[in-house]
């Protein structure tokens, strides 16, 4: 019991030391936005045009009018497309190990993001500080990682653990070419998956007898043609102008 509480300690210190610095990396964000557009006139766009830079161009020629009519020239809580930020943004499996998963491709996810902004911008300043928040989303990769193994290491790396004996274990380590090709066969082939079982390969094919389901009732379907045709009747009849 003390092992497991002294995990569950350590992972919401973890948490809650990334996600303070995570709201610390938004106001950093937001200042470096309302600053880009200190003293910025609304026909700014016209000289981006101009430029002979293509992606400042692209970027500025679709420019929020958020940011001035709504937000004055400073930085608001939304996205690169003006959608605002809600908590569905927010993902909890809860189950830890999938959620490091998930940690991990949302840092590499920003990691890649900020990469390419470091590339649209040959200013010092703005590259300096990506450049710090690209250290911190490797950081932030490396701890995720750190805690997906260990948890690996403790349950096991299927998730969720503890559940094998509950499934058609027959299909649980085969790839099945279902295209055209068979290249993916040489990832599989006589090799041995991280939980240590042979991987399989096979061809493709049909599981079971080709599925049949009972009509539904004919009150939810109405498709029977001779009441349709009866019922189209009775409109027109009833319709001088469609005679």
């Amino acid at each position: 019991m003390e092992f497991k509480y002294s995990w569950k300690r350590k992972i919401q210190d973890l948490l809650l030391d990334t996600g303070t610095e995570e709201i610390g990396h938004i106001e950093m964000l937001a200042t470096m936005i309302a600053h880009l557009l200190d003293d910025a006139p609304l026909n700014v766009q016209e000289s981006a045009y101009n430029c002979g830079d293509p992606a400042l161009a692209a970027v500025m020629g679709g420019m929020n009018p958020q940011h001035a009519i709504v937000n004055g020239l400073g930085a608001s809580l939304q996205d690169a497309n003006g959608n605002p930020w809600t908590s569905a943004y927010m993902e909890s499996s809860g189950n830890l190990l999938a959620d490091m998963r998930y940690n991990i491709t949302r840092e590499s996810m920003g990691r890649l993001q900020v990469t390419r902004q470091y590339h649209l911008t040959e200013d010092k300043g703005v590259r300096d500080m990506l450049s710090f928040l690209m250290a911190r989303e490797t950081q932030h990769q490396l701890q995720f990682m750190q805690v997906a193994k260990e948890l690996e290491d403790k349950y096991g790396v299927i998730v969720p653990h503890g559940t094998a004996d509950l499934e058609h274990s027959e299909f649980s380590h085969t790839l099945y070419n279902f295209s055209e090709g068979d290249e993916s066969k040489e990832i599989v082939e006589g090799k041995i998956a991280i939980d240590g079982q042979p991987f399989k390969y096979e061809e493709g094919k049909a599981m079971s007898e080709k599925p049949f389901n009972k009509p539904r009732p004919e009150a939810l379907r109405n498709t029977d043609l001779d009441q349709i045709i009866k019922d189209g009747r009775k409109i027109i009849e009833n319709d001088p102008e469609l005679k």
